[in-house]
């Protein structure tokens, strides 16, 4: 079997989407399944769409995913350089030799030239397209004589080259996930291969680039399906043997029904009307949010994507709402989506170097590493026996191409948080008492309380943080008491008896162990059903009805905090 290359090749133009992050997670699980390289290439030829630090930011994403590059930029390697931008010579190169062949011409149409056409053929209810059928007409180096050719290759004038795609040949095309597929030559047009600033496009330069560097099997999105046949033939022009393609499918956004309740559903309105205003302006902001919220109400309803079909009676507004809303909640998964429902879809945090703007990555919202990268893994791939919490090696000795799917992955917020939970419990005491102290809560305690802690409160927690945030009494005595709790734990009977028991509190060596004792001996003197003095002592301690056992609580926080605490409680309820 040939040494398997992979390579994971984004461009800088912005922040590593969850798609990216699959794809190079892929190609990397697949690369050591096969003892072989993982190549991490940054595409930037586009730089009207350059982002600055984006580079950057997809070395740290992929580093933090713990999906670490063979050969990089940053690393280096025996086919360097790794940027498109530095390679300029080695495409120089190869464009003078496919123009040798007959695959390739130059072509020197203004984009007002091409305008005029396009103008043309769209008054005839005709889509134009630069190809076998119309290529002879135009201005290139076919339509043209070599003098007029020449002439203007001497007066400098700016040109493209072009693949000059052959006639009425059929493609047979085969994908490792999609199997065989066949596309004939003449829907295809001649795509330009080198701009007229002498950069080569996508098409071109990462043909050259994967065959420099040795590349066996490409692993891209779906999106670059289209783009198959062009760059098989390419391959062909070339004289070279093409890759492996694999073409994955993509991630969706999730079900809006388990994302829409009570507590966000004006937040999520707002969101949408902004978008759905802003692209339908001829409709007001308050009538437009009424409608969207009357549909979101409903989102749980089993109706409800029968409510989005048209209907003869709607009226402008509720059929331009509708076609908005049947398109914005299916689809792939966007950037968009995220910021509308709340949740990341980004590994890291990225702020946009030209706005200020900053998008909530995975890492800053709690998740762990491993966590993040075993829930991507599952997006379009199914281990053997189902499993689903594997570790990064456990995926790579069971990663197989042919068991990714074909059909798109549907992201669910719940299930990434499900994930979260499963590692945070892995995670020893130990371990997440590092993640605690190296968050910004600025906890001031020392480690063995905050390990006794975390030891009691992780199986409830979802985030690092939820050990902090849920379990706030450890820290601070409560500043109220939940009123629902209050009216179920506390009567007039309560503040007397509490007092009694706290008085007894002074006697006791204070572990865990000598108060839950002492809570039961109290209560079987006094002739007390256990609740009579578990709930309100509770209440008195947490502020709620929640926590773990009520002795545990006391012993952390101490004799001299616990009876505090239930004589504020005794003077609140007085």
């Amino acid at each position: 079997m040939e040494k398997v290359r992979v390579r994971f090749a984004p461009s800088p133009t912005g922040p590593l989407h969850l798609g990216g992050v699959r794809t190079a997670l892929y190609d990397y699980l697949f690369a050591k399944n096969k003892g072989g390289e993982f190549v991490l290439r940054i595409e930037d030829t586009d730089t009207a769409r350059y982002v600055e630090g984006a580079e950057e930011y997809i070395e740290e994403a992929l580093e933090w995913c713990g999906i670490i590059p063979d050969e990089s930029p940053k690393k280096g390697g025996k086919f360097a350089p790794y940027r498109q931008s530095e390679r300029r010579d080695i495409y120089d190169r190869y464009t003078e030799q496919i123009l040798k062949t007959d695959y390739a011409y130059i072509a020197f149409d203004t984009p007002e030239e091409l305008d005029a056409v396009r103008a043309e053929f769209e008054a005839k209810g005709d889509v134009f397209s630069y190809d076998n059928k119309t290529r002879n007409r135009l201005r290139n180096s076919l339509a043209l004589s070599e003098e007029e050719v020449q002439k203007l290759l001497d007066e400098k004038t700016p040109y493209v080259v072009r693949f000059k795609m052959p006639i009425d040949r059929t493609l047979n095309l085969e994908d490792i996930i999609r199997g065989h597929s066949s596309v004939n030559t003449n829907t295809l047009d001649d795509k330009v291969l080198v701009k007229n600033d002498g950069m080569p496009t996508y098409h071109f330069a990462n043909i050259i680039d994967d065959h420099e560097m040795e590349i066996s099997h490409v692993i891209r999105g779906e999106e670059w399906l289209p783009s198959l046949g062009l760059h098989t033939l390419l391959y062909e022009a070339m004289g070279w043997e093409a890759p492996q393609f694999a073409h994955l499918s993509l991630i969706l956004k999730p079900d809006v029904s388990t994302l829409i309740n009570k507590e966000n559903i004006d937040s999520i309105t707002k969101s949408f009307t902004e978008e759905f205003v802003a692209k339908n302006n001829e409709f007001s902001f308050e009538e437009s949010a009424a409608l969207i919220k009357s549909f979101f109400s409903e989102v749980k309803s089993p109706r409800f994507k029968s409510m989005l079909g048209e209907n003869e009676k709607d009226n402008s507004l509720t059929a331009s709402v509708k076609q908005f809303l049947k398109k914005g909640l299916s689809g792939k998964l966007s950037k968009r989506d995220g910021d509308k429902f709340g949740f990341p879809v980004f590994p890291l945090n990225f702020t946009d170097p030209k706005t200020g703007n900053v998008s909530k990555g995975y890492r800053e919202s709690g998740y762990l590493p491993e966590a993040f990268i075993n829930m991507v893994s599952l997006l379009g791939w199914s281990p053997a026996d189902d499993k689903e919490v594997l570790s990064l090696d456990e995926m790579a000795k069971e990663f197989d191409l042919n068991k990714v799917h074909k059909a798109g992955a549907r992201f669910s917020k719940e299930k990434s948080e499900w994930f979260n939970h499963q590692y945070i419990q892995l995670k020893s005491d130990e371990e997440l008492l590092q993640i605690l102290k190296s968050s910004d809560l600025n906890i001031n305690m020392e480690d063995e309380k905050l390990l006794k802690i975390i030891g009691l409160m992780k199986e409830r927690a979802t985030f690092p943080n939820d050990i902090y945030e849920n379990g706030k009494f450890f820290f601070e005595a409560p500043a109220s008491y939940d009123e629902k709790a209050s009216k179920k734990a506390w009567n007039e009977e309560t503040s007397a008896i509490l007092g009694e028991f706290a008085e007894n509190l002074g006697t006791i060596e204070y572990t865990s162990e000598n108060i839950k004792q002492a809570i039961h001996d109290f209560a079987e003197n006094k002739g007390l059903g256990m609740g009579k003095v578990m709930m309100p002592l509770r209440l008195a301690l947490v502020g709620e009805l929640k926590g773990p056992d009520v002795p545990d609580i006391m012993e952390l926080i101490g004799k001299e905090e616990s009876i505090s605490r239930i004589n504020n409680a005794i003077n609140n309820f007085k």
